[in-house]
């Protein structure tokens, strides 16, 4: 059952008694909270666990999703302010995710509320590459669920009931037109350390294309490549994923 939190920007968190660092979790398009929700368990005791919930999904479902990354990433800022302000955090944010962590975090710096202690950008191109794929956020009904489904990140469940798809669509039209709309303004480098990690089967986020987020800081750098393709998070590597995360947030 989802945990309640009195901020609608946070769900699915279980408190730490005592955390070094908050780790604030950003879900790709079409995700949500929920694919965070048992990180925890994977996690030492030393860090908390925060998956973000933007509005359209789960219990902010009657929410109308947002269709740019700047309206996106200044409410993600307001609406997590407090928590963040809270004490040490960092971010995780995967595919459509990162860019989001990203922007986050450049709106916190240029406000004066410091960085994260270590962003980790996974499975998603630096902000610095132009967006190459086709857009497919405005197509026809039967050709966008056509290629939703090719991507693999949403459920066949899903894809073939027509009354969830009614549901979700919207939902999937206005996080695919963020991630295709964005365009990256040049600006001074974040200073925290980056960790970018892909799938070493992922023919969509080439180890090039990963290795162009150390432009995007002055810190250290690091990349990392697991097993599996885009969706790396939700398979056998998990447990790698998570384990690399711990190392490289708590050294």
């Amino acid at each position: 059952m989802q945990r309640r939190d009195s901020n609608p920007w946070i769900a699915y968190r279980r408190p730490r008694s005592a955390p070094r660092v908050r780790l604030f979790c950003f879900p790709y398009a079409g995700g949500s909270a929920s694919i965070f929700r048992t990180w925890a368990d994977g996690l030492p005791e030393e860090i908390e666990v925060c998956p973000v919930q933007p509005p359209g999904r789960e219990g902010r479902i009657r929410e109308t999703p947002l269709s740019h990354m700047d309206e996106l990433a200044d409410a993600m800022t307001e609406g997590l302010a407090a928590e963040l302000d809270r004490g040490p955090h960092a971010f995780f944010g995967h595919s459509l995710g990162s860019i989001a962590a990203f922007e986050v975090a450049r709106r916190r710096r240029d406000a004066g509320r410091g960085e994260p202690l270590r962003l980790f950008v996974s499975a998603h191109v630096a902000p610095t590459v132009p967006w190459r794929d086709e857009p497919i956020h405005d197509l026809p009904n039967p050709l966008f669920r056509q290629r939703v489904g090719e991507l693999n990140g949403t459920p066949a469940e899903v894809l073939e009931h027509p009354e969830l798809m009614e549901l979700v669509e919207p939902l999937l039209r206005a996080d695919f037109a963020v991630n295709e709309t964005y365009q990256y303004r040049p600006g001074e480098p974040l200073s925290c350390p980056v960790t970018a990690v892909g799938g070493i089967a992922d023919a969509d986020v080439p180890q090039q294309d990963l290795e162009e987020w150390r432009q995007i800081t002055s810190g250290p750098f690091q990349l990392r490549m697991v097993q599996g393709d885009h969706f790396f998070l939700q398979g056998d590597s998990r447990r790698e994923l998570l384990h690399l995360i711990a190392r490289d947030l708590l050294a």
